[in-house]
């Protein structure tokens, strides 16, 4: 996989007909698949409806559930817990992978499936949130599931290490006492997919600060770990810790056994071509834009009486409504800004944007934009967790906006594609009326596509001619 990554960011960035070819891409709509050149519509062709009701995919291709909530069980015969949300793949020593996915639950969901509190395995006994582990042959059929993170809350996304294992990321500021929480919570925890030992007494690393964590990627050269926040109120920022120079090189272990306030916290500050701050990534609205970074050091990582993104003033930093997903690849960070509105963002509306973090010149470069369209209801909107193409042809993006929700591409020409779409309808009150995708992922050897629809909550397994993109 690191291969047809590489392969993607050199197409696109060396060889100027990716997505990063502002001439090519503009702003991106897609009420439907664009037509390239000849007529042909790019992507898979169109989805055909699922009879079962679950999942429509294109001709050629099928899907397995690995994991149901409520229906499928670990190995403790205990349910799957509900609400799957991001997730990542590793080597299964047998063939096929084991899986690290999170649970995005919260005590206010009063979830009929939480995370069952393991002895050992919680962190606080009243949150229902946490992570499992499940691992599938290579036929992506389910062998077992265990739960290897629990106690924890609203768990959404995280990111995978170089070392192989997961950092599951609290999307959350709860404070102990809120909720009858015994400990405060917006952390990020490490979990091995391996070692089963290492996950006991689970530790917060606290030095990665106290936010509303949404995603975390590690650059495997310097130790750097970048994370997003999924905030408003004010918005969200992106942020950079360093290690101290005695917890390098990074490993197992290493980020566990932190001090709360070692390494250093920073947060993003965006400056234009002129030199002028950037307050909201809102303000870009050509894919190019690109800014020059500085980082600004967080002056309370825990929070203790004021949320971190509320310690600075806008001319300090730069945010974003709604900072989804990320991936590292080609040396630097892809991540997502969901979408901004008018009432919440200061520059034009938007529907998704996707970033480039270069750390190598300390700049970032918008290389999607999704233009805000209310009266399209069909058009894909707010993009949430992301990955590369296994082929290197381009971005696979979960959709997380509103009506019917897809898995979507987007080609290395800068045409999208539908890829999946949810057809399980949720009927309730609290959730949208079709659930959002959650962390697609592919398989080790790239031939399997993992997605989970967060609600009622199902692990999906997808194959098909990954080779037969039509650009």
């Amino acid at each position: 996989m690191d291969l047809s990554r590489r392969q993607f960011v050199h197409r696109s960035l060396l060889g100027g007909i990716g997505i990063a070819l502002v001439g090519n891409v503009g702003a991106v709509t897609a009420a439907a698949p664009a037509v390239a050149e000849g007529g042909a519509i790019p992507g898979y062709g169109p989805l055909i409806a699922d009879p079962a009701g679950k999942l429509s995919l294109p001709e050629g291709f099928s899907y397995k559930i690995v994991t149901e909530a409520g229906k499928t069980t670990l190995e403790s015969g205990e349910p799957t817990p509900q609400k799957h949300d991001g997730m990542a793949t590793f080597v299964r020593p047998d063939g096929g992978s084991v899986i690290v996915y999170n649970h995005e639950i919260k005590v206010s969901h009063n979830a009929e499936f939480p995370v069952p509190r393991v002895e050992g395995l919680t962190y606080d006994p009243v949150a229902p949130g946490g992570c499992t582990v499940v691992e599938v042959d290579a036929d992506g059929n389910r062998v077992t599931e265990y739960v290897a993170l629990a106690g924890t809350s609203t768990n959404c996304a995280g990111g995978r290490t170089p070392w192989n294992t997961w950092l599951s990321c609290e999307e959350t500021e709860a404070k102990a006492g809120e909720d009858g929480h015994e400990h405060d919570h917006g952390f990020t925890f490490e979990v091995d997919p391996y070692d089963r030992e290492a996950n006991r007494d689970p530790k917060p690393i606290k030095a990665l600060g106290r936010f509303s964590h949404e995603a975390a990627v590690v650059d495997p050269n310097t130790g750097h770990l970048y994370q997003t926040e999924d905030a408003s109120g004010p918005n969200g920022l992106f942020y950079r810790f360093t290690p101290p120079a005695s917890a390098l090189p990074l490993g197992p272990g290493k980020l566990r056994a932190l001090g709360d306030t070692d390494g250093v916290l920073e947060a993003m500050k965006a400056a234009d071509a002129s030199g002028q701050h950037v307050d909201d990534l809102s303000r870009a609205t050509e894919v190019g834009t690109t800014y020059a970074i500085t980082w600004v050091a967080v002056p309370d990582r825990l929070a203790a009486k004021k949320s971190i993104r509320e310690q600075f003033g806008d001319r300090d930093i730069t945010r974003g409504r709604k900072l989804e997903g990320a991936w590292w690849g080609d040396g630097g960070a892809y991540f997502v800004c969901s979408y901004a509105r008018i009432e919440d963002s200061p520059g034009e509306p938007h529907d998704g944007q996707v970033w480039f973090f270069n750390p190598r010149n300390q700049t970032i470069e918008l290389k999607l934009r999704f233009e805000y369209d209310q009266d399209d209801a069909a058009a894909f909107d707010g993009p949430d967790n992301i990955t590369v193409s296994s082929r290197g042809n381009g971005l696979i993006l979960a959709e997380d906006g509103d009506g019917q929700q897809h898995l979507f591409g987007a080609t290395l020409e800068g045409q999208t594609y539908p890829l999946a779409r949810n057809e399980i309808n949720t009927g309730t009150d609290v959730e949208p009326e079709f659930s959002e995708f959650c962390g697609p992922v592919y398989s080790p050897d790239g031939n399997t596509l993992f997605a989970n629809v967060q609600n009622p909550g199902v692990l999906y397994a997808i194959t098909g001619p990954w080779d037969s993109l039509r650009a």
